[in-house]
Formats: C-alpha cells, sequence, structure tokens
C-alpha cells in the first residue's frame, strides 16, 4: 500500500481551518518511509503542513560504494511536507555512532540553510535520538505508535533510548488504549490516540466500483485482508481456514516485509496481490464480502490498534478479528466486529459475516459510533496539547518521565 502521488482529501477539512494554529516548525523523525504505507504518520503530519513548514526526516540511506561524502535529499510531498533523507558512504554502515554524528552535521547545516530556529521535535522513533539529542527544540513529542521493541529485527539499545526519549519528551502519545496502559506508567503527561479514520475515503466502497483487474477474475466469496504482511500476520490461522474453506477466496494485500515469502500459504484459494496504494484501497474493498484482522497472538502484536479496524467498517464491510485487545475494546465489546481465537471460531464467524451487510442495525450502530472519531479530531486534540505545552505558563522545565 504505497502512498499515492495524489494525498487524501485534507485540503478541504473544516475544522483543520478553523482551528486556531500557533505551532513553530515540525521535525519529525521516523523509521517509516513516507512512501511505504499511508497511516498514522502520514494523516496527521499532512494536517500539519496545512499550517505551518513540516519536515520528515527518514532513517539514512547507505551507499554501496565510499564514491560520495554525506549529503541531504529533500523529497516534497502530500501538502508540501518535506521529506529528508541523509546519504551516506558505504564505509559508516555498522558505524552506529559514526553515522549519526554524519547525520547530525548533514542535519544541522540544512536547519541553518531552510532557517529552521524555533521548533518542535516529533519522535516515531526513540533510535533518531543518536543524530537528534543535541537540538534545542522548544516542544518534544513522542508519537508511540506502536511498541517497536517487540518487533522483529528491532536494535537492542531501542528501549534505553525510548527512556532517553521520555525525559526528553513534554508530551506522550499512543497508538492505542494499550500501549497508553503501559507508557502511562513511564511518563506523567502520556495521552491515548487511538487509531482514526478518514471516513469519506473507505466510505467510497459502499457504492458499487469497478473491481480492479487484478481481482477482478477472483471468484466470491471473497474474504480480505489489507495490510504489511510480515511476523504479525497469523500464517498458520490463514493456512487453516484456506484448508477448511475451499469455497471462500482469500485476497491479501500489502507488501512482504521481515519474512521469508517461501512460507506463505500456496492454496488455490489465496491471493496475494502485493502492495496497492492507499488511493486504490476503496475499490478493491468494494469488491470483499468479509474484511479481516488475521492478526497473530505475540510479542509483536500485544499493543496494536490497527487502523485497518475503522477504515474496513467505513467501507462497509463485516468484519472479523483475531483477540487484540484494541480490537476486543472497543469494537468487539460494541458487537461491531465478531472476535475468533480459533480456526474453527474464525471460520463460523465468516459465516456469520456474510450476511451481516443484510443487518441494519448493526450499518446503523458501527456508523453511530464512526461518527465519533476522525484524523481531524485526532489531529485536533494533539495541536491542542502541543499549543497548551508552548503556553509562557508552560514554558518552564518540564518533568514528564516517572522515576
Amino acid at each position: 500500500m504505497r502512498a499515492s502521488a495524489l494525498s487524501p482529501s485534507t485540503k478541504n477539512s473544516a475544522s483543520a481551518e478553523n482551528l486556531p494554529y500557533a505551532l513553530p516548525d515540525l521535525v519529525c523523525f521516523a523509521h517509516l518511509h513516507w512512501d511505504f504505507v499511508w497511516q498514522r504518520p502520514q494523516h496527521l503530519l499532512s494536517r500539519f503542513a496545512q499550517h505551518g513548514r513540516v519536515f520528515y526526516v527518514e532513517e539514512a540511506f547507505y551507499h554501496a560504494d565510499d564514491l560520495i561524502e554525506p549529503h541531504m535529499e529533500v523529497k516534497e510531498r502530500q501538502n508540501g511536507v518535506n521529506v529528508l533523507v541523509v546519504h551516506l558512504p558505504a564505509r559508516l554502515r555498522g558505524q552506529d555512532d559514526a553515522a549519526d554524528q554524519a547525520q547530525e552535521k548533514v542535519l544541522t547545516s540544512y536547519f541553518r540553510e531552510q532557517h529552521i530556529e524555533k521548533y518542535i521535535f516529533w519522535y516515531y522513533t526513540p533510535m533518531a535520538l543518536g543524530k537528534s539529542r543535541s537540538f534545542q527544540p522548544i516542544l518534544t513529542v513522542y508519537d508511540c505508535m506502536d511498541e517497536l521493541a517487540a518487533f522483529k529485527f528491532a536494535p537492542p539499545a531501542l528501549r534505553e533510548r525510548e527512556q532517553e526519549l521520555f525525559k526528553k519528551a513534554a508530551l506522550v502519545f499512543t497508538g492505542g488504549h494499550t500501549l497508553y496502559e503501559a507508557k502511562s506508567q513511564q511518563h506523567n503527561d502520556a495521552h491515548p490516540f487511538p487509531s482514526s479514520i478518514d471516513k469519506a475515503h473507505f466510505a467510497q466502497a459502499r457504492q458499487p466500483q469497478p473491481d480492479p483487474a487484478d481481482q477482478a477474475g477472483i471468484a466470491h466469496p471473497r474474504v480480505g485482508f489489507f495490510g504489511v504482511v510480515d511476523e504479525r500476520l497469523d500464517i498458520e490461522l490463514l493456512r487453516q481456514l484456506a484448508d477448511a474453506h475451499p469455497e471462500w477466496q482469500f485476497v491479501i494485500i500489502g507488501p512482504v516485509v521481515k519474512i521469508d515469502p517461501a512460507t506463505l500459504p500456496r492454496q488455490q484459494n489465496v491471493h496475494y496481490l502485493g502492495g496497492k496504494d492507499y488511493q486504490e484501497l476503496p475499490s478493491y474493498l468494494s469488491g470483499w464480502d468479509v474484511a479481516t484482522l488475521l492478526f497473530a497472538d505475540n510479542e509483536s502484536t500485544k499493543f496494536i490498534s490497527p487502523t485497518k479496524t475503522p477504515e474496513y467498517l467505513a467501507a462497509g464491510r463485516p468484519v472479523v478479528s483475531t483477540p487484540i485487545r484494541d480490537v476486543v475494546r472497543p469494537y468487539g465489546e460494541l458487537n461491531l466486529v465478531q472476535i475468533a481465537a480459533t480456526a474453527d471460531e474464525f471460520g463460523q464467524a465468516i459465516e456469520k459475516a456474510l450476511i451481516q451487510t443484510q443487518d441494519a442495525d448493526w450499518r446503523q450502530r458501527t456508523d453511530d459510533y464512526l461518527a465519533t472519531i476522525s484524523w481531524d479530531q485526532t489531529w485536533e486534540q494533539m495541536v491542542q496539547l502541543m499549543q497548551q505545552k508552548l503556553t509562557p505558563a508552560a514554558s518552564k522545565p518540564h518533568t514528564a518521565a516517572l522515576s
């Protein structure tokens, strides 16, 4: 699900336009490539960029040789977001301290050239402290969207760096309530901001859409999943479902990362369509009969709050999920999403979901809940908290990290 060259519709957001906004430049340090998957960082930062300068610092790009010197690449993206990539020679690969110093030097020069003098630092990865801790932001925010230390190939130093970031951050935002329960024990100004929704974008799937060419030949019923295909996907569950229900077609959309593609189930009724543009997703969803969250029960999924949950519902698709805590609360408890722990239970839930679109009460309750959330509301609430921190009364040194 690569980001499209066209951004989602944020330009005409009335709430974004009307919000009293007084924030300086925002510099974001991220572990995710801007052009990889359109998700939380893109939703939020494209909104910030409507009101001021936003600089999105990706991880460094290492060349295969030593023919270049460290330098900055700048790419302009949605709403004027400036994506920054420091290019480094091969000799610095694996030399973390030297690589951080080189990146810090390039960033310092870029800040000077662009007159970035009064700025907020917004972190998605604590590992970025290595190249940024010498700077003096007027406010530091840690938007903790995942428990990164639990992910495959996580850097060993990540937990230690996170503790350092807690001491620097005036505000900690979390990507879900389960994550909030963990991080609020470590920082006394943490706030839960679960995955939200661009309802208008995904609601397009409720109307007939042209079936994309690579999906058009797949029979119905179609049981779909979109997202990054990695260690969080329950491969064995997918395999068991495909074996038990050859009459269903399983459509999997998303890039395969960090796992060997050879380990994925390869039954004839499992179809891997690869990564798709964010703009294309409604047309795929429109052709599904049921949407799923096929997440495994492991360390990497303990704290996740899947953005796709409200996106599926906004598209009008019935949803079946494994018992991820931030799906059970609130979606399962409100009986908006069916929860199933085993392959047998999951199959039974899909059977029910196949006729759920005829349930007017479910659809109304779903829409009533979705009306209470949006990325605009999330962004506005974040801005208000940040502006409160930047008032003169709040400008004294903070002691946010818990001892």
